[in-house]
């Protein structure tokens, strides 16, 4: 892999990430911008405990342009994009409307219980390719390698930095999940706290070690579902993908590595060449139940950066919300008020219908 850094005409950091040596990358961004936003802030929620990040500036985000004027495209002769090359392979770039940076203003007490802070952090966008056109269930095997190169890079870059408490990498795909940009991409939080699902899933991992010998939480689950088999979708020497058995939507697909890791950076040369097959074989699997690009969010979940790292397990999250063709699952009351789900799908049938995408 080759890694060349470059800057943004405001400034921002842009790495390209490639598997040819000779790649020229030497392409300058001439563009006039803007002046960097300030950082956003965060607010403390006494009564959930929780860091809300406030940032206003994210308002005037470009929103769903046409193809000819995408920003995520390679730059051509005629047009300058936020990629100055005239292609790429996968590019990393800090976001220009960022939710946490390191480029700081002035913060105000808020008054009332609420405490007031920089939202300290970083915020990446990653481009998986240069073809707009394209989705990640069609990348190449050597593609898919090539981004979880990246993503294992980035996860240690960014835990390096000061202030920040956990890496998340994702992917949102289709318009039905409030995407504004249609180009194949993902984006990377680099938060200054450890995120509330995380801090639930390993409480929860911290009460089931103690109880069990110290015996991990998620391993054990990975065992059960691999040794019931209901609802196994797809697997491989070193990797499993099931739907959870409490699963929240309506098709919902858990990704764990046989052996377990803290983060995307642990992964072996191995384990990354044996996830790229058995994931985008679940993607097109998703896409082929209705014959219809579904809608996903695909999340990693890793180890916080400084806590409860022997309790994590290293695993992919991966979920769309249409429950039927012509028809989605919406947060509606329950789900936003309360945070209950109810879910559609019997998951057992959700995973025969997905297996059977896989099998196909």
């Amino acid at each position: 892999m080759k890694r060349t850094i470059t800057h943004l005409a405001d400034g921002r950091e842009l790495i390209y990430f490639d598997r040819r040596d000779d790649a020229d990358r030497s392409a300058i961004d001439r563009r006039p911008l803007d002046p960097r936003p300030v950082a956003s802030e965060l607010r403390y929620d006494p009564l959930t405990e929780e860091w809300i990040a406030v940032a206003g500036h994210r308002q005037t985000r470009t929103f769903l342009p046409p193809a000819d004027e995408c920003p995520l495209c390679p730059s051509s002769d005629t047009r300058a994009s936020e990629i100055p090359a005239h292609d790429y392979d996968v590019v990393v770039f800090e976001n220009r409307f960022p939710s946490f940076s390191g480029n700081f203003g002035v913060y105000e007490d808020a008054g009332g219980l609420t405490e007031v802070r920089p939202g300290v952090g970083r915020c990446e966008v990653m481009c998986f390719t240069s073809d707009h056109s394209s989705s990640f269930s069609r990348l190449s095997p050597a593609r898919v390698e090539l981004v979880m190169d990246a993503w294992a890079d980035r996860t240690a870059e960014l835990s390096a930095l000061e202030g920040v408490e956990q890496v998340f990498c994702f992917e949102n795909r289709g318009e039905e999940i409030g995407i504004t940009l249609t180009h194949p991409h993902g984006q990377i939080y680099a938060y200054p706290y450890v995120t509330p699902r995380t801090k639930l899933q390993l409480g929860a991992a911290s009460r089931y070690a103690a109880g069990h010998g110290g015996a991990n939480l998620f391993a054990d689950v990975l065992a059960a579902e691999r040794a019931a088999g209901t609802r196994v979708v797809a697997s491989n020497e070193l990797w499993t993908a099931f739907v959870p058995a409490a699963a929240r939507w309506p098709f919902e697909v858990h990704v764990y590595p046989h052996r377990r890791t803290p983060d995307l950076a642990a992964l072996s040369e191995e384990e990354r060449a044996a996830f790229a097959p058995l994931y985008t074989s679940v993607l097109r699997a998703l896409d082929g139940l209705f014959d219809v690009a579904m809608p996903y969010i695909s999340a990693w979940h890793q180890a916080p950066v400084r806590q409860d790292r022997e309790l994590a397990y290293l695993h992919l999250e991966l979920f769309s919300i249409r429950r039927a063709p012509g028809k989605l699952k919406y947060l509606a009351g329950s789900e936003s008020a309360m945070g209950a789900f109810v879910n559609d799908v019997l998951p057992e049938e959700a995973a025969r219908m997905l297996k059977s995408q896989v099998d196909h």
